[in-house]
């Protein structure tokens, strides 16, 4: 059976180094050793700091989502339309092959990866110029707003 004089503490009673603040304990206290940035006051401009101060700050998650298109491949419209269906950026959402963006349907381009059989009408959407001939060439078009022309 274990006596009263037995017991002993679970934990140490040393105190923690505190580093940096003079005296003959005290350790480098991220300063590092000797040399001229070991000394207050060193001040080294790194010579990539021009560099990063070119570019902008991007504040909050998802920054610029709106300038990003939502891709779509081509044989994922085979296989979610029927033949001689149209392909906008509203009835992708309404599928739920893209989502909105902050409510509003996304910029989408089509891409030319795998196959396409059916006759799909498109519109509304940027196509790459390969997934253009293979939709024209299996009966389909590509329809696409023009951009206002300033005069």
């Amino acid at each position: 059976m274990m006596q009263l004089h037995e017991l002993q503490k679970n934990s140490t009673s040393k105190r923690k180094k505190r580093v940096g603040r003079g005296g003959k304990k005290g350790t480098y206290c991220g300063g590092g050793g000797k040399g001229q940035k070991g000394r207050a006051g060193a001040k080294f401009k790194p010579l990539i700091r021009e560099w990063i101060k070119k570019y902008p700050k991007l504040r909050g998650y998802n920054f610029n989502v709106s300038g990003t298109a939502s891709v779509v491949n081509l044989d994922v419209l085979e296989s979610s339309f029927e033949a001689n269906a149209i392909v906008s950026p509203e009835i992708l959402v309404a599928k739920r092959i893209v989502r909105n963006v902050n409510g509003i349907p996304p910029v989408v381009k089509i891409l030319s990866v795998g196959e396409i059989k059916k006759a799909l009408t498109v519109e509304n959407c940027k196509v790459s110029k390969i997934a253009k001939d293979k939709i024209e060439k299996a009966g389909g078009t590509v329809k696409t707003k023009e951009p206002k022309v300033k005069k």
